[in-house]
């Protein structure tokens, strides 16, 4: 059995009480941490936490050698954790594809993901946003400005009226120069806020940043102004709102902060 589980937002402690039953009693336990992360706890907090031994797999270890994973699972009961839900990277539906097609039964237990809490922190209704978008360091699609699959994603989300979650890059083991197992890099909002700036200087954006942590940050404003501002720790990321209900803009004003004249626009 291949056990897939999302371990949440923040800590040790987000992971459903069915992912924690089903992490303590796996007879083997895989991890990786190159899609996301948690912010609030590392690899010995969990392990801590829950009584277990984490092997954490690399994107290499993950997509093109997932053997020892399903060895594992064939001959016992594996898990495989990952932050958030645990099906939003394709890399993760392969390995269950790979599993199933040896005959491996697998089980998904589902995590908190950050879309949904990008809905439930600044008031912007579920239903309403369109397809999400990853932005990339610049140095990461050999460019100096943000890809035109983004900025194309952006605008067919607001000419239909949708709002837009942007994630944010991160770099985990690999840097400008190549392979570099110590190097991390998170893209901060600010840095965000800055590139999409250029095309959309006073456009309305959200940063929501430390998604399930006890200091979540959710600030709304023009891009240009979030470009100047600090917003913390990682992970971070920003939602381009698209039209707005009238109680959403008086979410973005009363929970984010955003300026008053949104709810004149």
């Amino acid at each position: 059995m291949l056990t897939f589980i999302g371990l949440g937002l923040y800590d040790e402690r987000s992971i459903t009480v069915e992912g924690r039953e089903a992490l303590r009693s796996a007879d083997r336990v895989f991890a990786e941490f190159y899609t996301s992360r948690l912010v609030g706890a590392d690899v010995a907090d969990l392990e801590a936490a829950h009584g277990v031994d984490v092997e954490v797999r690399d994107r290499e270890g993950v997509e093109r050698d997932p053997e020892p994973i399903l060895a594992a699972a064939e001959a016992g009961d594996a898990a495989f954790l990952t932050a958030g839900d645990t099906m939003i990277s394709t890399t993760h539906a392969d390995l269950r594809l790979r599993a199933e097609s040896r005959g491996i039964d697998t089980r998904v237990i589902h995590g908190v993901t950050a879309q949904s809490a990008a809905s439930s922190l600044t008031g912007l209704q579920n239903y309403r946003f369109g397809k999400a978008v990853t932005l990339p360091f610049p140095y990461a699609h050999g460019g100096e400005d943000v890809p035109g699959s983004v900025i194309e994603t952006i605008e067919a989300n607001r000419e239909r009226g949708l709002h837009t979650v942007v994630y944010l890059d991160i770099k985990v083991g690999t840097g400008p120069s190549g392979p570099d197992p110590d190097h991390e890099e998170y893209m901060t909002a600010d840095h965000a806020a800055g590139l999409l700036a250029d095309g959309w200087r006073d456009e309305l954006a959200v940063v929501v940043a430390r998604a399930g942590s006890p200091d979540a940050v959710v600030a709304a404003d023009r891009l240009s102004v979030l470009a100047e501002r600090e917003f913390g720790d990682p992970l971070h990321l920003l939602v381009i709102p698209g039209d707005l209900h009238h109680v959403e803009a008086e979410a973005l004003v009363g929970l984010a902060g955003a300026p008053e004249s949104i709810l004149e626009e």
